[in-house]
């Protein structure tokens, strides 16, 4: 779409890729009217410190409001969910009815817990799962000192609410479907040593196990978990914490192709089935499914908070460009902090068939692994030596990342 004709640009999804997105946008130029829908009531805040400071800090929750850009002009329609898109009219309709137009659309809707599996009934009180504020909020104040927790999943968000209830003084276990926590995302070496971390904390570990149904009591809050092993483990809280889905259904009938997010071309513009871009509509972060180049071209959606932030800006730019919009080729990166162990990553770990251990200093608390496909860097991970992260992102962005477009989309 042509700069000059954009007059009304409408970003759905108030949360970091969306903000980032209605910045970039104001400083790449853009004069014209802007809203930013939320389905949250509240403003738009960062959410890496949800499983973290959130839940422990001991004077109360911290402050996690996400700053404005100065300047950003824009009209905010918060705790009013998107619930229908049509792209031949160039509309979108609200919950409660609104229709907005729109020349530019940014779909930045996040993703949302995955909730219990359907064959476990609906969950007993006490069974919550954490994506939002709210969803913190109220698991804090579960986390009571000498409560029991069990927790399904022991990836990232699993990992890190297990040593926050841990801190707070929580009897807490971890019940995990694969070998060992975070097998899928940083392979067998990476996942051995956090589940080393776990251990050593207190944190009792169920591997290739999964909760198969809960216990209540006659008030109807959660007793106790069943898992697939036959054993049953006793439980004050429980938290769900299998994963995420992308917040797309409400793009149902709209011609999106949405299967596993958003389907977007290189330049984060929203595709057809078919895949043809949908005219003045991008995606950016959890919701969006892009072409990743160190999984040649796959399209996957990345949940993390580095990713929000390039593609929004990315997204905005794809809009605003006269021309063809350059493709997104930002190298992707994590982190997380477990029992006082900073883990952090670039490129794509999971993307890789080989895993060449550079130091594994268990006693030093020193972890640096290199992640091949095809003979080839597409990711690194370290434990207690950030600084060496620097050269290996400095090889991924040397090596090229202009990814290839996949089919369209079935």
């Amino acid at each position: 779409m042509a700069r000059q004709a954009l007059r009304e640009i409408v970003v759905v999804g108030a949360s970091l890729a969306g903000l980032r997105a209605a910045g970039a946008l104001r400083a790449g130029g853009y004069t014209g009217s802007l809203t930013i829908v939320g389905a949250e009531r509240h403003p738009p805040y960062d959410r890496p410190p949800l499983s973290k400071q959130v839940l422990t800090a001991p004077a109360g929750p911290p402050a996690t409001a996400l700053p404005l850009p100065g300047g950003l002009d824009a009209r905010r329609l918060l705790g009013r969910p998107a619930v229908r898109l049509d792209p031949a009219a160039r509309t979108v309709t609200l919950m409660d009815g609104t229709r907005l137009g729109y020349d530019g659309l940014v779909l930045a809707t996040g993703a949302a817990a995955r909730g219990a599996p359907a064959g476990l009934g609906r969950p007993p009180r006490g069974v919550r799962t954490l994506r939002g504020l709210d969803d913190a909020l109220a698991l804090r104040a579960e986390l009571v000192p000498g409560r029991r927790l069990v927790i399904a999943g022991a990836g990232f968000l699993g990992g890190e609410v297990a040593a926050a209830a841990r801190s707070r003084g929580l009897e807490v276990t971890l019940v995990e479907a694969g070998a060992r926590p975070l097998e899928r995302a940083a392979g067998t070496v990476a996942g051995d040593y956090v589940a080393d971390l776990h251990r050593e904390a207190g944190i009792a570990l169920r591997t290739r196990t999964t909760v198969t149904g809960f216990r209540a009591g006659a008030d109807g809050r959660v007793t106790g978990v069943e898992l697939s092993t036959g054993e049953r483990l006793p439980a004050d809280v429980v938290l769900l914490a299998l994963g995420s889905v992308p917040a797309a259904g409400w793009l149902a009938g709209s011609g999106v192709a949405t299967g596993g997010g958003v389907h977007c071309d290189a330049s984060l513009r929203a595709l057809r089935p078919d895949g043809s871009a949908v005219p003045g509509v991008v995606a950016a972060g959890d919701v969006a499914r892009a072409p990743q180049p160190l999984a040649d071209g796959a399209r996957l959606a990345l949940g993390h908070w580095t990713n929000a932030v390039e593609q929004g800006a990315a997204a905005a730019a794809t809009l605003l460009a006269t021309g063809a919009p350059p493709p997104f080729t930002a190298v992707p990166s994590f982190w997380s902090d477990l029992h006082g162990a900073r883990i952090r990553s670039v490129g794509l770990p999971s993307a890789a068939d080989e895993t060449r251990v550079v130091e594994h200093d268990r006693a030093g608390g020193r972890l640096e692994i290199a992640y091949h496909r095809q003979g080839r860097l597409v990711g690194a991970l370290t434990v207690g030596r950030t600084a060496r992260l620097a050269a290996y992102r400095a090889e991924l962005e040397a090596s090229g990342t202009t990814a290839r477009e996949p089919a369209p989309a079935a």
